[in-house]
């Protein structure tokens, strides 16, 4: 076993010029198990691994694989990318068991924001993961954004930046160093920067006033670390791009706002970079800028890239074009923040929440700014979970309450005594838990973050639907391999619900056919943004006016259907509760 945390150097290292090279490196690899090459480059400095969707068959075989990093190096930096949500890599072929930032958004309660990080980040702990590419702190003030969405508190910069904060709070508190990202903002891009070059044209005081905001809060908040954009915003840098930006990387993010801890790039194998700079020069122009940490491994993950990037950092040093003062602080701040991670696991952690009541408890002092937002309970004093909503005529809201719009004569709206949630514990009049909560406080989350509006004359369904998913093509953040949409979950209320998906000018008739007179459930994701999408509901309504409609993306087009539920997010659990209030349980 080898450790470097205090820059020492071992009898098998190369001299100290490369290993900090190695140290800046976070790379990607195949597999299940540890490969001879990786575990041979953590013996020579490597200090930094990522890992994905593809390295990750359950928690156990995780543990094991980290362990047997660990083995090699005792201080390495376990590194994911597990937003939760829609950006899951635990739970990549299941859907995940927290809803994403756009859902805790919607309910705007950073204690609860706070109690889902610190669940997600003791399940990462446990498995030996000690860094997390989250949260996302980008502002989604452009609709049309392709590549964050829901993976974004929401279009508020102030809610967007308590959030942040509260997420990195809880997250950190299970001994996981959080990643905020994306630096300085990736909200108001219409360009997926896996493809090509972003670029945001907003004025500088726009910049101050609504991208930087989160950001400031998140360290504030203590954020161990900070993911650069590869986006160009011309106000802050005309020439390059945020990763490689030393205007941005030094003068803002370090001198400016005084961040002092580990600056992450984004993959440098993205076309914003790759197919613009190539990943060698746009490495050590990023470590030039003020860059601490080079993640690659999405795409590309062999030693050949770890060595190619190595070698292209060590030539720049010799050649003079990067100083090695600043590749040797690079290399520092990693093992800076290797030692926090181990000072910090050491530390015994809190008990974590077991039941939708001390999801409440936790809440209570937040409870009567968010009834103001909506809806709250009988007494006035909850409405915890009647945010962006309003209910029916003597509907109440309760701290599981599903937001919504109810029927003049109903209590369909907020969660209250009828409402499909006051069964979880803490729903229900008055909105304090009681006996049988739940021990998941990430479907707890997503229930309270259902949106839900109903026609007056719309009944939960009896009988098996046939589910319409209205698919469009994955971003890459997300990946196609992780699945969708609320079929599953309502086999399981609903056995004999069958499912099938369409896609293009032709996915309305299709999906009509296919449903024959079943019951129809259509879901989209991002309606708003997808014409042949809005056509396809276009067809559904005008035969079958009783479809259900779930959105499950950022919720933009108006609410139709004789049910319209709005998710915030695709994650599993997002799904789950849609399906509850579908089936009326």
């Amino acid at each position: 076993m080898t450790t470097f945390a205090s820059g020492t150097t071992a009898s098998n290292s190369k001299d100290g010029l490369t290993r900090d090279a190695l140290t800046v490196l976070q790379p990607g690899f195949t597999g299940t198990t540890a490969p001879d090459w990786l575990l041979r480059r953590l013996g020579e400095g490597l200090a930094s691994v990522g890992l994905f969707g593809r390295n990750i068959a359950s928690p156990e075989q995780l543990a094991a694989l980290t362990a047997q990093l660990r083995v090699e190096r005792d201080d390495v930096l376990v590194a994911i990318d597990e937003e939760g949500g829609d950006v899951t890599r635990l739970e990549v072929r299941t859907g995940s068991s927290f809803p994403g930032n756009h859902a805790l958004g919607a309910v705007d309660d950073v204690a609860l924001t706070e109690a889902v990080a610190l669940e997600l980040g003791r399940r990462l702990a446990a498995c030996g993961v000690n860094l997390n590419w989250a949260p996302s702190a980008d502002v989604n003030s452009n609709p049309a954004n392709p590549v964050i969405g829901v993976r974004s508190f929401g279009a508020d910069t102030d809610l967007v930046a308590r959030h942040t904060a509260a997420y990195v709070t809880g997250l950190q508190a299970a001994g996981v160093a959080a990643c905020t990202k994306h630096f300085p903002g990736h909200g108001d891009t219409a360009v997926d920067s896996h493809h090509a070059l972003p670029r945001i044209d907003a004025d500088l005081s726009v910049l101050q006033s609504r991208e930087l905001v989160p950001f400031r809060a998140a360290i504030a908040a203590g954020s161990r670390a900070v993911m650069s954009a590869h986006i160009l915003v011309p106000a802050l840098d005309p020439d390059r791009p945020a990763t490689l930006s030393r205007r941005i990387l030094t003068g803002l993010l370090r001198e400016e706002l005084g961040y002092d801890g580990l600056i992450v790039t984004d993959g440098m194998e993205m076309q914003a970079i790759a197919a613009t700079y190539g990943i060698e020069r746009g490495s050590v122009l990023a470590i030039a800028a003020g860059a601490d940490a080079i993640c690659v491994g999405g795409g590309l993950a062999d030693d050949d890239t770890v060595r190619r990037l190595r070698d292209a950092l060590v030539s720049a040093v010799r050649a003079g074009e990067l100083p090695e003062e600043r590749l040797a602080d690079a290399a520092n701040r990693v093992r800076a923040l290797a030692e926090w991670t181990a000072a910090a696991s050491a530390i015994p952690k809190a008990p974590p929440v077991t039941s939708a009541s001390a999801v409440t408890s936790r809440t209570n002092g937040l409870n009567s700014s968010n009834a103001s937002n909506g809806s709250g309970g009988t007494d006035g004093t909850s409405g915890t979970g009647a945010v962006n909503g309003t209910g029916g005529a003597g509907s109440t809201a309760g701290a599981d309450g599903v937001n919504g719009t109810g029927g003049t004569d109903s209590s369909d709206g907020s969660s209250g005594s009828n409402s499909p949630n006051s069964s979880n514990g803490s729903g229900g009049a008055g909105g304090s838990g009681g006996s049988g909560g739940t021990s998941d406080v990430g479907l707890v989350a997503a229930r309270r973050a259902l949106t839900v509006t109903r026609s007056a004359s719309y009944s939960p369904l009896t009988e098996a639907p046939y589910v319409a998913a209205l698919t469009p093509v994955a971003n890459i953040a997300v990946g196609d391999e992780t699945p969708w949409g609320v079929a599953a979950e309502l086999a399981r209320l609903l056995p004999g619900t069958e499912t099938g998906t369409f896609t293009g000018e032709d996915a309305g008739s299709s999906a009509l056919a296919a449903a024959g007179a079943r019951p129809l459930v259509a879901v989209v994701r991002d309606e708003h943004r997808h014409p042949w999408m809005a056509a396809a509901l276009d067809t559904l309504l005008a035969s079958r006016p009783d479809t259900v409609v779930v959105e499950m993306g950022v919720p933009q087009a108006a609410p139709r259907g004789a049910l319209h539920i709005a998710t915030h997010g695709a994650a599993r659990v997002c799904g789950q509760a849609a399906a509850e209030v579908i089936a009326g349980q």
